[in-house]
C-alpha cells in the first residue's frame, strides 16, 4: 500500500492555523513560542528542499511539542467555573482547535518522517551511542570451515621454540 504524499507546506500551514486559533483564549505564551518556533523550523525545511537536518529538526520539534502541549493542557485547562467562562464560545473554539492540533501532530510526524527518509535520512537516528548494525557482509559463514592453522591453535597462541620449556 502506497503512503500518500503530503506536502510539507500543507502540514506547516494547518498547524500554523490551528496554533493561531488555539492561542486565542486560554493558553500561555510558552505554548505560542514553542509551537511557532517549531513552525519556523518547518519553514526552513520548506525553503531548503535538500536539507536533511531541517526536516529532522522539524520532526524532533513536532515530537517535543506533543509532550509540551499535553503538559500545557493539563496545567492550564480550567477545572472550575470561576477561573474562565467555559461556556464562552471563544474559549470552546480555542480549546477545540488546540486539542485538534495535538491530535493531528502524530499523523504529521509520520508524514514528516517519510519526507526525512525521502531526503536521504536513515531509519535510525544516531545520538552518538554505539549501536548494533545488521551488516552481515563482515561475518564468516560457519557452514564452510577453512582448514588452516587456526583450527590447530584456536586462541592464536605462540608456539614455543624451545622444546619442554613453557612460559606463562
Amino acid at each position: 500500500m502506497e503512503i500518500p504524499a503530503i506536502n510539507l507546506k500543507a502540514i506547516v500551514l494547518v498547524h500554523w492555523l490551528l496554533s493561531i486559533w488555539g492561542c486565542m483564549a486560554w493558553l500561555p505564551y510558552s505554548y505560542s513560542w514553542g509551537n511557532f518556533s517549531v513552525l519556523a523550523i518547518g519553514v526552513w525545511a520548506i525553503a531548503q528542499r535538500d536539507s536533511i537536518d531541517a526536516v529532522l529538526m522539524f520532526l524532533m520539534g513536532m515530537l517535543l511539542t506533543i509532550l509540551t502541549d499535553i503538559i500545557h493542557f493539563s496545567i492550564y485547562y480550567p477545572t472550575n467555573d470561576l477561573s474562565i467562562d467555559r461556556g464562552n464560545s471563544v474559549f470552546r473554539f480555542s480549546a477545540g482547535m488546540a486539542i485538534l492540533s495535538l491530535l493531528i501532530k502524530p499523523v504529521s510526524c509520520f508524514f514528516v518522517y517519510q519526507m526525512y527518509r525521502e531526503r536521504g535520512g536513515d531509519y535510525n537516528v544516531n545520538f552518538g551511542f554505539p549501536s548494533v548494525t545488521r551488516n552481515r557482509e563482515a561475518y564468516q559463514s560457519i557452514d564452510q570451515q577453512e582448514e588452516s592453522s587456526t583450527t590447530a591453535n584456536p586462541f592464536n597462541q605462540q608456539q614455543d621454540v624451545k622444546s619442554g620449556a613453557r612460559t606463562y
